[in-house]
C-alpha cells in the first residue's frame, strides 16, 4: 500500500469522525432544546390557537394506526376541553390510494367536532413541514402537539425554530411495538431536523395562506 492511499484513507477516516461527530452532537442538541414544555397531564397544557395531529401510518382499510390514532384522540380530549380552539391534521395526501388526513378528519367529525375548527395539511409530508406550513400557511401563533413522547423534542424544537410558541401532550395511550429500528430513525430525523433549520429549508409545496382563525373548511379538498 503506498504513501498516498494510506493518506487518503487517513483523510477518509478523519471526515467520517468528523461527520459523525456532528451528526451526533446536532443529536442531542436537538433533544435537549425540545425537552422543555412536555406534559403528561392534559389539565396542565397552557391554552393554544390550536393542537397538531401530526401524520402516521393509515391502512386501506381506513382505519389508523394505534401511533395515529392515539394522537388524535389526544387531541380531541385537548379540544374539548377548550385548551386548544382548532384543530389541525397535518399528514400525506400525496397519493389518490393513500390518505392520511381525511381518515383522521372522518375520525374527528364522527366524535362531533364542527367542520368550521377541523383544518387539514394535505402536504404534511414530514414534521418539518407539517410545522413550516402551521407557521406560513395556517398562521399559527401558538400550538399544541399531540405525539408520542419520542416525537416532541424534535417536534417542539422546530416549532420554536420556525416561531411558534409550542408545547406537547404526550400521546402514548400503549406500548407500541416500534422497535430499534425506530429509535435510529428518530436519531437521524432530528439531525435532519437541525439541518433543516440551519440551511433554512423550505416544503416541497406552500401555496395560499388559510387563517387558523377562519373557516376550517376553507382547507378541505
Amino acid at each position: 500500500m503506498n504513501n498516498a492511499f494510506q493518506k487518503l484513507i487517513r483523510i477518509g477516516a478523519i471526515m467520517f469522525c468528523v461527520v459523525f461527530a456532528v451528526a451526533g452532537l446536532a443529536d442531542v442538541y436537538v433533544l435537549r432544546a425540545g425537552s422543555q414544555g412536555i406534559y403528561s397531564e392534559i389539565d396542565a397544557l397552557p391554552s393554544a390557537d390550536a393542537v397538531l395531529v401530526p401524520g402516521a401510518a393509515v391502512y386501506r382499510d381506513g382505519r389508523m394506526s394505534a401511533v395515529f390514532h392515539d394522537r388524535a384522540q389526544v387531541a380531541l380530549e385537548v379540544y374539548r376541553k377548550g385548551i386548544a380552539k382548532k384543530i389541525l391534521i397535518s399528514g400525506d395526501h400525496s397519493r389518490g390510494d393513500y390518505d392520511e388526513v381525511n381518515i383522521a378528519k372522518k375520525f374527528f367529525l364522527e366524535n362531533g367536532i364542527p367542520g368550521d375548527d377541523l383544518f387539514v395539511d394535505y402536504a404534511g409530508f414530514d414534521t418539518y413541514d407539517s410545522i413550516y406550513r402551521a407557521k406560513h400557511i395556517f398562521q399559527v401563533e401558538s400550538i399544541i402537539v399531540a405525539t408520542q413522547e419520542f416525537h416532541l423534542p424534535r417536534t417542539l424544537y422546530l416549532a420554536r425554530e420556525i416561531g411558534i410558541e409550542a408545547s406537547g401532550i404526550k400521546a402514548d395511550l400503549r406500548t407500541y411495538n416500534l422497535g430499534f429500528y425506530n429509535a435510529l430513525r428518530e436519531n437521524a430525523a432530528r439531525v435532519k431536523a437541525f439541518g433543516d433549520v440551519v440551511f433554512s429549508a423550505r416544503p416541497r409545496y406552500l401555496g395560499d395562506a388559510i387563517p387558523i382563525t377562519g373557516d376550517g373548511r376553507d382547507s378541505w379538498d
